[in-house]
């Protein structure tokens, strides 16, 4: 029978832990007998009580759990890296420990994985988040979609389950300032998705705040894309026609001697929009050249404080 690993990042949790330890506890009765169970819960630098709520779990459940204690807080994507990097199962599967996605569809995505498709994801079909959350989720998923990954499920994903194979390429990668869920389409495996609504969290803050939503964004959009690269360079060219127009109607009107369109309004607002079109520009080449930087230090994308 298979041994399924169940990667949980962390982040200040501390009420959610007992509940959801619980709930997955519970959840192995609907999976096929003999199934192996492994949770490997990662604390992402939480202040709160949240390694001591994981520990009490561990306490439970030795023979199950593992946990990840980050040295500090490096994200939920690099926590999702490091769950995978001591995951040891046959296959693994990546929720949130807030309860919003079910955790009682885990036993349908393992049996299409034993059915042979390496790729199952939880696809959001509704979500009962506040509005503006909902809009920006929606022109998120959206914009990747069209300009980044064709192959993205509509909706968007965070609920996943996959084959080792896949997790080993993902590490194997050690991509920077990226997308992990998102890596795992990009590799264009076959994939099955499975429609449930996301609910509200009822237990706890979310950290989730915009800041952290918009870095998401422009890293996904910079890794997976060229097409910020795209526009600059459209924009250049239809900028530079229009130039050129502008130019020949103002020599035209000059040989026939009418008088040409002149005024310092115009040349300021004119002078003030290439500018700020090549602030823009420098901006978003600025934001590939950095990550090249980055990339080449070799720096990790986590540090692990201790294991348990």
């Amino acid at each position: 029978m298979p041994k399924i690993s169940i990667i949980i990042p962390c982040y200040y949790n501390e009420l959610n832990i007992p509940v959801t330890s619980q709930e997955l506890i519970e959840n192995e009765k609907n999976f096929p007998e003999g199934t192996e169970f492994e949770y490997v819960m990662v604390d992402d630098g939480s202040k709160d009580k949240t390694f001591e709520a994981l520990q009490l779990f561990k306490k439970a459940h030795p023979s199950k759990v593992k946990i990840i204690k980050l040295s500090g807080n490096f994200g939920s994507y690099n926590a999702m890296l490091a769950g995978m990097k001591y995951a040891t199962g046959d296959c693994n599967v990546i929720i949130a420990a807030d309860l919003q996605d079910p955790i009682s569809l885990m036993p349908k995505m393992l049996a299409h994985w034993q059915n042979g498709i390496k790729l199952v994801m939880g696809n959001r079909e509704d979500r009962d988040d506040p509005f503006f959350s909902k809009i920006f989720a929606k022109t998120f998923q959206y914009l990747m979609k069209k300009y980044a990954l064709p192959n993205l499920p509509k909706g968007g994903f965070d609920y996943v389950l996959f084959d080792k194979k896949l997790k080993e390429e993902v590490l194997e990668m050690d991509e920077k300032n990226s997308n992990s869920l998102y890596l795992l389409i990009w590799l264009k495996y076959e994939y099955i998705t499975i429609p449930y609504k996301r609910m509200e969290r009822k237990i706890g803050k979310s950290r989730w705040t915009m800041k952290k939503k918009i870095k998401l964004f422009v890293d996904s959009f910079v890794a997976f894309s060229f097409a910020p690269i795209r526009i600059i360079t459209v924009s250049g060219f239809v900028l530079g026609a229009v130039a050129i127009f502008y130019a020949l109607f103002i020599v035209y009107n000059r040989l026939v001697g009418n008088i040409a369109v002149e005024g310092w309004t115009a040349m300021m607002l004119v002078f003030l929009f290439v500018s700020a079109f090549q602030m823009v520009a420098i901006g978003i080449l600025g934001e590939y050249l950095w990550r090249t930087l980055d990339a080449s230090r070799k720096r990790p994308n986590f540090v692990i404080d201790k294991v348990e």
